[in-house]
């Protein structure tokens, strides 16, 4: 390699731990050199040569395999290095959940389009960066030892104790040198008082008559949870015109149906007093005090699926929001209180302001970890016609200011197993073990409110589905 670059070395071993570490360079031991792994941020002639590690338990020692490092004398100048464009963030999970580390690398200042797509999808978008993408290795590190076969972009911790309390980085390998990630930091709380869940969901999208109603899926549960859950849901029309949103539905109808059929429906709130202040007590913006066609329930439900639906009253059609928030005090919520799990939308997707937008709350003390896909020709399967060819995922950080910030986008999953595994992990139809132009992601959030926007990617329209699954 070239003077002045990163070099990196690691070890994996096996046995009873602790297991300890000393770096050697020709035969001669590296001071202070006691890691899992080795980093040298300014690699000079004079420390080329022959590199092995000595690791050792109470049973004895093993030394690696050498091997070598070449260095020119001459430093590189221009072309490009490896940088990461996206690094692992610190997170605080309650005990037992699922925690998500994430890091992209890519050739270049940025690496944005490794970001922005999986390598199959590079593929069919961009060839020209496929090499970029599809060179690049991964090798994550739990307090500085690396990590047996945690060797993607993401590496997914299920059932987290403090045990995992630590500090979790990636190193990332191109032709175009090395790349070391910022380290994050995890801290399980065994029994927070007000756990992270998902406290609110809402879908805003065109409704139209027939299947192109809006129809929001939900599940209320979670894996040892009892009991019911008190729910808002709402379906506003005109009160969107405060927002500016045109082509509202003017006159919503909302349905709620459960396992067992039609629970309730609403036209039009009329100023309802339980209504009122259920909204204000989770944060929900203001409707009109005298009233207004908008229409609301207040539900207390048990475990289990529900949809509730949003079509013209008097057959109108135009773009609405609907929204299902959680009731629970905050003082009340525990691991066993049932809690939105899952929350998903079938609509045909336009450009501009008819695109999909699913938003999301994770509310709570602690981060949560969603799985969010956007089914297109998955739907053809069910026999669903006009769907959305080549979906793009966006999740987005509302920010305190009024902004928001992009945290990823996908474009066509590429068949990635972790997200195939987890997608049966919570229970959403496969995908198969193919790639598809259909796109997921899975991360880990902290406390704040997010959207999940779905769009062609080339400007098409069509049907798609967006879910957004808790992951336990």
């Amino acid at each position: 390699m070239n003077a002045g670059g990163v070099a990196a070395f690691w070890a994996t071993a096996s046995g009873t731990y602790p297991l300890t570490y000393q770096w050697q360079l020709n035969g001669n031991t590296i001071t202070g050199a006691t890691s899992g792994e080795l980093l040298i941020t300014d690699v000079q002639p004079d420390i080329a040569g022959s590199y092995t590690v000595v690791i050792s338990n109470a049973s004895g020692s093993v030394t690696s395999t050498p091997v070598t490092l070449t260095v020119n004398s001459t430093p590189a100048t221009g072309g490009t290095t490896t940088t990461f464009a996206s690094q692992p963030q610190s997170q605080v999970i309650s005990g037992g959940a699922t925690v998500v580390f994430t890091a992209f690398a890519g050739s270049g200042s940025t690496g944005t389009e490794v970001v922005l797509r999986t390598a199959a999808a590079l593929g069919t978008k961009n060839p020209a960066l496929i090499t970029r993408a599809s060179t690049t290795t991964y090798q994550w590190f739990f307090n500085g030892v690396p990590i047996p076969g945690a060797t993607s972009t993401t590496y997914v911790l299920y059932g987290a104790t403090a045990a995992d309390n630590g500090s979790y980085s990636c190193i990332a390998t191109s032709a175009s040198g090395v790349a070391v990630s910022q380290a994050a930091t995890l801290n399980v709380v065994a029994a927070p008082a007000n756990p992270g869940r998902i406290v609110n969901v809402s879908c805003r999208a065109p409704v139209g008559t027939g299947a192109n109603q809006l129809i929001v899926g939900y599940v209320v549960g979670g894996q040892g949870t009892s009991g019911t859950e008190p729910l808002l849901i709402r379906a506003s029309g005109p009160a969107l015109t405060a927002f500016g949103v045109s082509g509202v539905l003017s006159d919503p109808l909302l349905t709620l149906n459960g396992p067992s059929g039609l629970i309730a429906s609403n036209s039009g709130w009329a100023a309802n007093a339980q209504i009122a202040s259920t909204a204000t007590q989770v944060g929900a913006f203001a409707w009109a005090a005298s009233g207004s066609p908008d229409a609301a329930l207040v539900e207390t439900l048990s475990s289990g699926p529900y949809t509730a639906g949003i079509t013209g009253a008097a057959g109108d059609t135009g773009v609405a929001l609907a929204e299902i928030y959680d009731a629970t005090a905050s003082a009340a919520a525990t691991a066993t209180s049932p809690h939105l799990i899952n929350i998903s939308a079938r609509v045909k997707v336009g450009t501009g302001g008819n695109i999909l937008i699913a938003g999301f709350v994770v509310g709570g003390s602690t981060a949560k970890t969603v799985l969010v896909r956007a089914s297109g020709p998955a739907l053809s399967a069910f026999g669903v016609p006009g769907t959305l060819a080549d979906p793009q995922l966006r999740i987005f950080r509302s920010n305190s200011d009024g902004t928001s910030t992009l945290i990823q986008t996908n474009t066509g999953w590429g068949g990635d197993a972790t997200l195939a595994s987890t997608a049966d992990r919570v229970g959403a139809f496969s995908w198969g073990s193919k790639a598809t132009a259909d796109s997921a992601i899975l991360v880990t959030l902290p406390p704040g409110s997010y959207t999940a926007q779905v769009s062609g990617a080339s400007g098409d329209t069509g049907i798609a589905l967006v879910e957004v699954y808790d992951v336990q």
